[in-house]
């Protein structure tokens, strides 16, 4: 095969353009020839000479004719009119004002029409240089793609040659050592040259497309500055637009900035390799690999050798340290976001039958130590607690409760439970109970959010799994939340409970420490079960059948699972019904084989009279109304209700009317008002307090938002009260109570409060332990009360009945009754007997206080041993109001 064919120069064409220059359009019209002039005849002038010097197109006298060999006859003369000579330079200066009045008039009218047609020349303007542009970059990448195709062509070309010759000379047995020499020294001049062009195509590539960046910024910058110049037109400015438009698509797309950052990076890898491949010998595999080394490490350049791959591989390596850096403050960015997150509670809370907590308020604490009580025998659980608080505040004041929680996490999250996108972030659907918490401050406003948050939560798409308590603070807000909630939400009015709690606990001293016990997790509380081992007892064999629990009810399901609390000892339970008992724990107790118990009868038969009573209330509630009827219920006919506040006499009739009471329904209480302060010594000196049996300190209205002003004021007027009747009191010779010495003010307040009941209304926990303390008060922990009881109804929605039906005017209630009624002076019998003698006067007995005891004892084991009672003991009975 011949090879002088690839020798044979490749045919080039040589094309001159000519590009007027903007001065010729601009050139002032040439002057008029003189007439008869003529062209000359001949030239002396070469063709070549022709096409290489043409006619000045400024010179008007010396045009003459070219003959030439194509071209052989006498050009046509041509002649110009002469001026005329006789012009006088008074008509020359009028022609010149008129001209110049004309340029003037051309200019106002382009003026004119300058505001209106600027925007659509502009716009013609751009898209003309978008489609120059575009078409530079379509023909350019056509160029390099023709160009790839080619040199890989001659690359497939050369290969073939070079086997074809070896075959040859396999096939002749010839020493074609020259002929072979000749082919690869032809093959590296042909590719050398071919290499050396696509090599400063790739150059000049790199350069073009690294300029394109810089052009169409000055052409930004430029748009924007004659957009800014022009105060006609009240536009915004193309780098402004977009800078905008850049942000948004920061902001909308989520993994803008990494793919951002992956072009810029394989914009500098490709522009690099290209660069390379134009200034080394290396292939553009090799090039583009270099590249990368380059910007993925700065310090890859040094070896590099020659003017043109230093500066090459340094503006890489200064690439690839940009990028580094973008990409660790991207990074940077993504972790401190995501901590932050994390941080401020964003995260999406991933579990299942968990305890919700919506809100944030004093009763937080207390209610989170009775949860972790109650799952303690589950090893713990999970509390998710959900407010519009920063998740680092809750967590620490969190870990300020000085409790154990026993297992139990805490998890907080930031959010608003109005918000449906919040609600499932805390896995509201997957929750077995949600607690809803009344916030501080206004009770009305504090419920139409609890009846928001209650439409929120019914309107979760998924559903709920558990049920919903809500705290309220009025009762008269708890019928509409009801409406709304349906059979899923189950009340707890706070103000209420703790008001009728005051009550009972006034006219019984001890009932509120019993009530802690039995609402509390720690001792014993309320469970509901179903026994089919029990199904066909009567009632009376029921009670003795729990050694670890007492029975007091029954809950009914052929009452639609209604809960009946002290049955007769008659009734069968049914095949579906469940039994209601105390016991400490839900897996604690079981029933066993029936023991031998002896009935026997009572001492003495008779009825506890009610007699007369003088109570105090000091300070004003929101829920007088509703305390003046239950009070009015319980007492006895004569009795007298004194209320001491700071409230006008003549209002308080009025805010009694509004809030709906009746004074002509009150049949048992006389109403007296005096009107004073109740932390000023001298007006409370004026009250007969040593004639009281029971005196409520209440959180008055005007105080009752803030818990530590609230208690403070309740504490100044107990310690008053219990001075002021120390002093009015004769002085015994022993203080029965408490370690104080005789003769000091605790001691005499100690003995004072043996005359009489004093009930502080307490709001903040911390302000228990001074009372505690001091042993002056039979106190109410309004705050921890209310959470014990939220705690219970979110473990079981059942419990709810309960304990309205106790703290209800109708009904059952907690008593403590004198041992007296059950046995006589030191009688022995078990517990199980004095169950059964209570059982005659329709009364079950949950609990005793021994006389020399502090506390009472709720459930108590061993109910089959006998022991001596004393009449000084006393018995906790659930029994029908009187």
């Amino acid at each position: 095969m011949s090879l002088d064919s690839q020798d044979s120069p490749s045919p080039s064409f040589n094309r001159d353009w000519f590009f007027p220059s903007p001065s010729f359009f601009h050139q002032s019209p040439p002057k008029p020839p003189k007439p008869h002039r003529r062209f000359s005849t001949a030239s002396k002038h070469s063709p070549d000479s022709n096409l290489s010097n043409p006619p000045s197109f400024r010179s008007s006298s010396s045009f003459s004719p070219t003959t030439t060999s194509k071209y052989g006859r006498l050009r046509r003369r041509m002649e110009f009119p002469r001026a005329p000579d006789k012009y006088s330079r008074q008509h020359q200066n009028d022609f010149v004002l008129d001209r110049k009045l004309a340029v003037s008039n051309e200019k106002k009218q382009s003026t004119e029409k300058l505001s209106s047609g600027s925007l659509g020349h502009r716009v013609r303007v751009r898209w003309n240089l978008a489609i120059t542009v575009a078409i530079v970059i379509t023909a350019l990448t056509s160029l390099v793609h023709k160009n790839f195709t080619l040199h890989n062509q001659v690359i497939v070309l050369q290969d073939q040659i070079l086997k074809l010759n070896v075959r040859l000379r396999a096939c002749n047995m010839l020493s074609n050592v020259d002929i072979f020499d000749s082919v690869t020294q032809e093959h590296d001049d042909i590719g050398y040259g071919s290499d050396n062009g696509l090599k400063n195509l790739a150059l000049i590539v790199s350069l073009t497309l690294l300029s394109i960046p810089v052009l169409a910024f000055k052409y930004i910058d430029f748009v924007s500055k004659s957009r800014s110049s022009d105060s006609a037109l009240e536009e915004v400015l193309l780098n402004k637009q977009l800078a905008y438009r850049v942000d948004v698509f920061l902001s909308v797309h989520p993994y803008a900035k990494p793919l951002a950052l992956l072009v810029a990076t394989l914009l500098v890898i490709c522009l690099g390799g290209l660069a390379l491949f134009g200034v080394t010998d290396d292939s553009l595999a090799d090039c583009l690999w270099l590249s990368w080394t380059f910007v993925a490490d700065s310090g890859n350049h040094a070896n590099s050798e020659g003017i043109g791959p230093r500066l090459v591989s340094v503006s890489i390596s200064f690439g690839g340290m940009l990028i580094f850096a973008m990409m660790l403050g991207l990074v940077s960015d993504a972790i401190s976001e995501k901590f932050d997150s994390l941080r401020k509670g964003r995260s999406e809370v991933v579990e299942q039958n968990h305890t919700l907590i919506l809100g944030w308020s004093d009763k937080l604490g207390s209610l989170l130590n009775q949860l972790a009580i109650a799952n303690e025998s589950l090893g713990g659980g999970i509390v998710v607690v959900m407010a519009e608080r920063d998740k680092e505040e809750m967590e620490m004041d969190i870990a300020k409760m000085e409790f154990d929680f026993k297992g139990t996490s805490v998890i907080c999250r930031s959010g608003s439970p109005l918000i449906l996108a919040d609600l499932k972030k805390v896995s509201v659907s997957k929750a077995r109970a949600i607690v809803v918490l009344a916030e501080d401050g206004n009770a009305d406003q504090s419920d139409a959010r609890a009846l928001r948050t209650v439409l929120s939560l019914t309107g979760v798409k998924e559903g709920l799994k558990g049920h919903i308590v809500v705290e309220l603070s009025d009762l008269d807000n708890e019928v509409l939340v009801k409406l709304v909630g349906g059979d899923l939400v189950e009340t707890v009015v706070a103000h209420d409970v703790i008001g009728r709690l005051m009550i009972q606990c006034a006219r019984q001293p001890g009932l509120a420490q019993i009530w802690e016990d039995i609402l509390g997790f720690e001792n014993c509380e309320f469970y509901i079960k179903r026994w089919p081992q029990l199904h066909g007892m009567q009632f009376e064999d029921i009670l003795i059948s729990f050694p670890d629990a007492i029975p007091c009810g029954i809950k009914v399901a052929s009452c639609s699972g209604k809960i009946i609390l002290n049955p007769e000892d008659s009734y069968v339970l049914q095949e579906d019904d469940e039994i209601l008992v105390i016991a400490e724990d839900d897996d604690s107790y079981a029933p066993a084989a029936l023991p031998t118990v002896w009935r026997g009868s009572l001492p003495k038969d008779f009825i506890v009279r009610k007699s007369a009573e003088r109570i105090l209330f000091c300070g004003w509630r929101r829920d007088m109304e509703d305390m003046i009827m239950v009070l009015d219920a319980f007492l006895a006919p004569g009795s007298e209700l004194w209320m001491f506040n700071d409230v006008p006499e003549n209002e308080r009739e009025k805010k009694l009317i509004d809030g709906g009471l009746d004074f002509s329904r009150l049949e048992n209480i006389q109403l007296v008002n005096r009107e004073g302060n109740a932390v000023i010594r001298r007006q409370l000196e004026s009250l007969p307090l040593h004639s009281f049996d029971s005196i409520l300190i209440l959180a008055d209205e005007s105080v009752e938002d803030s818990a530590i002003q609230a208690d403070s004021r309740s504490l100044a007027t107990l310690l008053l009260i219990r001075d002021i009747q120390s002093k009015r009191l004769p002085m015994v010779n022993q203080v029965r109570r408490g370690s104080f010495s005789q003769g000091s003010w605790i001691g005499e307040m100690q003995q004072a409060s043996d005359k009489s009941v004093i009930i502080s209304e307490i709001l903040d926990p911390r302000t228990k332990n001074l009372l505690c303390t001091s042993k002056i008060s039979d106190y109410v922990l309004s705050n921890e009360l209310v959470s014990m009881a939220l705690a219970m109804v979110a473990e079981d929605q059942q419990i709810n009945d309960v304990l309205e039906e106790l703290f209800a005017e109708e009904g059952n209630e907690l008593q403590i009754r004198q041992a007296d009624l059950y046995l006589s002076e030191g009688e022995e019998m078990s517990f199980y007997e004095v169950l059964l003698r209570a059982r005659q006067r329709r009364e079950i007995v949950i609990g005793y206080r021994a006389a020399n005891a502090e506390r009472a004892v709720i459930n108590p084991p061993a109910k089959t041993e006998r022991r001596r009672w004393s009449l000084k003991d006393a018995f906790v009975v659930i029994a029908e109001k009187e």
